[in-house]
């Protein structure tokens, strides 16, 4: 029954995130036990139902996952859902029975509360259930094939849904068809279509499921609540006080029937979060799992034994009746005593099987907790069977009190009896003493944890404060190494994180009387050492994100650096080559000018890059913070500027150097003529470097330069200009003469020169080639 529970639970859970999916524009999930391991889904549903944007951690692994689903159950709690029980490790490992408890509490307090608390509110009631259950039968009271009293047999036949929705809205079916129907598959189905078509309610339930002998409680009161939000939800204070009036489904416990002289120990499970560390960035090198956050379950003992924190759901079920109530409503007599004593004996023999079965306790911490936890689920049974063995006590005193038995019968009846009484003893002493060793053993493992997880602590913080006051670099392989040592911490931390996994879950327990002081010092306890480790995770992830911002700056710096050395090497290099005087002919002196416009033009091109350095620089400092390196920096920018300008006063030099080389070998070149004529080149290289470089159409001609210059060069300018008219001027008279045709056929321009007189060796030189055409 337990296991059919399950499935109809599992289904209709499923469906109804799937229905809050729909809303949030959310992927559906196919299994709800697999889907929800990793967390991200369930961040996804407390996202659409807080309105809160939750991140999630992307990773596979099963770090990971603790980190959603811790991060999920810290919104519930912050919500006030009551999560009892319920760790997450327990979602990580898919454990159905608390998954679906999980899902469960969410649905109860978006589900239900949140529907209701408005009416709640109103008639000053707490019990939400109640509320419902007085709502549907105020409803449904003009029905008289309808008679609701809970929220699982009540609803078998098909008659109360249709009831209740025929209740509020008449105009929707009639209600005559619906009784008529054969099957209570059919008055369901028919139900679920109305409330689907009509109302928008999704079929969170399946007929069959419901149209069995004990429906599943949380499924219907999950769907119900669906039709009190969209239907009207009055309810009287009279239909309230009728419903405390039902009688109650009686809850035989089977320890009414029997107490042992020494109470069993139970357990109480309390779970405390506390704070979570810092999360990891995206550059790390490899996957850093840093987050945490513990989660411990401290188990106190109790004398009470009405405190028991595992109730058996299926003794709710007002169908069944426990074992021990079924042999006292039957006739006592021998043959029922024995038939009792024998199953009881059979079922004790295998449980002190069970009991040796369970071996030696580890001494690995997450085996002990294994066999910890194993052991609570094995004493849960002893205690399950307990009100078997009274009963069958009872029975025996019951036998002999009646004085039908012989002599030898109530003899072997009272052996019997002392035998059971003493077996069962025995098994109570060696179950509560193996519970007791292994909680001595697990404490014992679980201090050595916590004084191991301190020291280490201890040992890092040192490490890392030592770190910090270490100034990053002073050059860029001290930063290399540097970050290399990082690399080891992390690892380190990545090795510890499996000690810290183990403590998320402790296991304590303590005595009743100083129970709420020993967890709070616990809880104090863990609380220090979480945000130590938070803080040492924090601490590396951050450095991490620095050193790597850090390098990443210094080897652009380093890079543009060494390009730009080079570069000004080459240009040294090449000014040096350059001729400045000495020429040899025309020829030579043109070449010289033409590489010196070519280096200036380079220079205006590269001019950019000393700016593009010192904001490398400038970036590079305020981030490193380091002296040392802004001295060496500072050096390095000073070395570049002092090699820059010396480059460009050699060049203005060099080129003074041919002008005046030229005016002296050749006076009618002024110095004025010779730089127009570099300048006159360098534009030009620089028009087809840009062209080249862009790919684009040339530029217009550039406008005319006016040069500047004093009254006694603008006297030579002028003589010059009119010597030189009157030499065009003769020298057009010559090409036109009758002799000009007599020296191009003989190709003597001996005579021809000495007539002309030249004196501008440019113009002479264009004139030779002309003749030679």
């Amino acid at each position: 029954m337990e296991d059919e529970r399950e499935d109809v639970q599992k289904k209709t859970f499923t469906k109804w995130i799937n229905a809050q999916f729909s809303k949030f524009g959310k992927q559906h999930i196919e299994n709800l036990f697999n889907d929800l391991q990793d967390g991200r889904r369930l961040l996804d549903l407390l996202e659409g139902l807080t309105g809160q944007k939750l991140p999630k951690e992307k990773g596979s692994t099963r770090v990971h996952a603790l980190n959603n689903v811790n991060k999920a159950l810290q919104v519930l709690q912050k919500n006030n859902v009551d999560l009892v029980n319920i760790g997450s490790t327990d979602i990580v490992d898919g454990n159905h029975k608390l998954t679906l408890g999980l899902i469960w509490n969410i649905i109860l307090h978006w589900q239900v509360k949140n529907v209701m608390k408005n009416i709640m509110a109103g008639l000053q009631q707490t019990n939400s259930e109640k509320i419902l259950l007085s709502w549907v039968r105020q409803s449904t009271r003009n029905y008289p094939q309808v008679n609701v009293i809970n929220f699982t047999t009540s609803w078998s036949d098909g008659l109360a849904l249709n009831a209740l929705i025929h209740s509020h809205r008449p105009d929707l079916f009639d209600w005559n068809s619906v009784v008529c129907q054969q099957s209570a598959t059919q008055r369901l189905e028919h139900a679920f279509n109305i409330a689907k078509y009509q109302l928008g309610i999704e079929k969170l339930l399946d007929p069959e499921d419901v149209a069995t002998t004990y429906p599943d409680k949380k499924s219907i009161l999950m769907y119900v609540t669906s039709l009190f939000q969209v239907l009207p939800q009055q309810v009287s204070i009279e239909a309230i006080q009728e419903v405390e009036m039902l009688p109650r489904p009686s809850k035989v416990t089977r320890e009414e029937h029997f107490q042992l002289h020494h109470q069993m120990h139970y357990s109480q499970q309390i779970t405390v979060s506390l704070a979570q560390g810092y999360e990891r960035t995206p550059s790390s090198p490899k996957p850093r799992f840093k987050s945490y956050a513990y989660t411990q379950a401290a188990y106190v003992t109790t004398s009470d034994p009405t405190r028991s924190p595992f109730p058996s759901q299926r003794l709710e079920s007002p169908e069944d009746k426990s074992f021990g109530s079924s042999l006292l409503e039957t006739e006592v007599n021998l043959d029922s005593y024995q038939t009792a004593l024998e199953e009881v004996l059979s079922w004790l023999l295998s449980a002190e099987d069970t009991l040796q079965a369970q071996g030696e306790i580890s001494n690995d911490v997450e085996e002990v907790k294994e066999q910890f936890h194993t052991h609570e689920g094995y004493m849960m049974d002893l205690t399950s069977h307990q009100g078997q063995i009274g009963s069958v006590l009872q029975l025996g005193s019951q036998l002999i009190g009646k004085g039908k038995l012989s002599e030898d019968e109530e003899t072997e009846v009272q052996e019997q009896m002392n035998l059971l009484n003493s077996r069962w003893e025995c098994l109570r002493v060696a179950s509560v003493e193996k519970q007791s060793n292994l909680h001595k053993v697990l404490m014992d493992l679980q201090n050595q944890q916590l004084k191991e997880l301190n020291d280490w602590l201890t040992k890092t913080e040192e490490k890392t404060r030592k770190m910090e006051k270490e100034p990053l670099g002073p050059d860029l392989e001290d930063l290399k190494q540097q970050i290399q040592q990082h690399k080891v911490l992390q690892e380190d931390l990545e090795q510890e994180q499996v000690r810290v996994n183990s403590l998320t879950h402790m296991v304590v327990v303590v005595d009743e009387s100083s129970g709420d002081h020993a967890t709070a010092a616990l809880e104090e306890q863990l609380k220090v050492l979480g945000d130590r480790w938070a803080n040492i995770c924090r601490w590396t992830e951050d450095r991490w994100v620095l050193l790597q911002d850090i390098l990443l700056k210094w080897q652009r710096f380093t890079e543009e650096q060494c390009l730009f050395s080079t570069w000004l090497s080459e240009k040294e290099d090449a000014l040096n080559k350059i001729h400045t005087t000495g020429f040899k002919d025309q020829g030579e002196m043109l070449s010289s000018l033409q590489k010196l416009a070519v280096l200036k033009t380079d220079l205006e091109k590269k001019k950019q890059t000393m700016d593009k350095l010192s904001s490398l620089n400038q970036d590079l400092l305020s981030t490193l913070k380091n002296t040392l390196v802004a001295q060496k920096m500072e050096a390095w920018l000073d070395s570049f500027a002092q090699r820059w300008d010396n480059l460009v006063q050699k060049l203005e030099k060099s080129s003074t150097q041919i002008s005046q080389a030229v005016t002296t070998t050749q006076p009618s070149l002024t110095q004025t003529t010779v730089m127009e004529t570099v300048t006159m080149v360098t534009t030009r290289e620089q028009i087809l470097v840009k062209h080249a470089q862009e790919e684009l159409p040339p530029p217009p001609p550039q406008k005319k330069r006016q040069i500047i210059v004093d009254s006694e060069i603008r006297k030579r300018l002028d003589v010059d200009i009119t010597e030189l008219h009157s030499w065009i001027t003769r020298s057009e008279a010559v090409l036109q003469s009758p002799e000009f045709a007599i020296y191009r056929k003989e190709g003597n321009f001996s005579d021809l020169k000495e007539k002309v007189n030249v004196g501008y060796p440019l113009l002479f030189i264009y004139f030779s080639k002309f003749c030679c055409l």
